[in-house]
């Protein structure tokens, strides 16, 4: 197995449509989230602004089930090809990459932040 590099204990995680190979988001982990990522099969990620775990989905349903996890050359950056169930970002989209450099918006969303997040203060 590689050597993953992390730096200050997180390392980026790019990740893309298994299928589609749509980029869906970007996110980071840290030794415990790959860990649980490879034993479950499902994406996990290190919340920096709630400075804990996290599953993909676990409050939305909207889940990453992970078919392969790549290394980048310098083993400092992760890719996960995931089936992505729902939206891969909060605000709705399918994607987080929904708006061009100048705010163009690519599409619609494709659920409800507020119904899907109605938990959430």
């Amino acid at each position: 197995m590689l050597e993953i590099r992390y730096l200050d204990g997180l390392v980026p995680v790019v990740v893309q449509d298994a299928g589609t190979r749509d980029v869906l988001m970007v996110a980071y982990a840290n030794d415990e989230a790959v860990r649980l990522t490879r034993e479950t099969g499902y994406a996990h990620y290190f919340s920096r602004s709630r400075q804990r775990l996290w599953k993909k989905g676990e409050e939305s349903g909207h889940l990453q089930r992970v078919h392969e996890i790549l290394v980048d050359c310098d083993e400092d950056c992760l890719l996960y090809r995931v089936d992505q169930t729902g939206a891969a970002c909060h605000t709705g989209y399918r994607t987080c990459f929904f708006r061009t450099i100048d705010g163009t918006m690519l599409g619609e969303p494709v659920v409800d932040p507020a119904k899907v997040y109605a938990n959430k203060p």
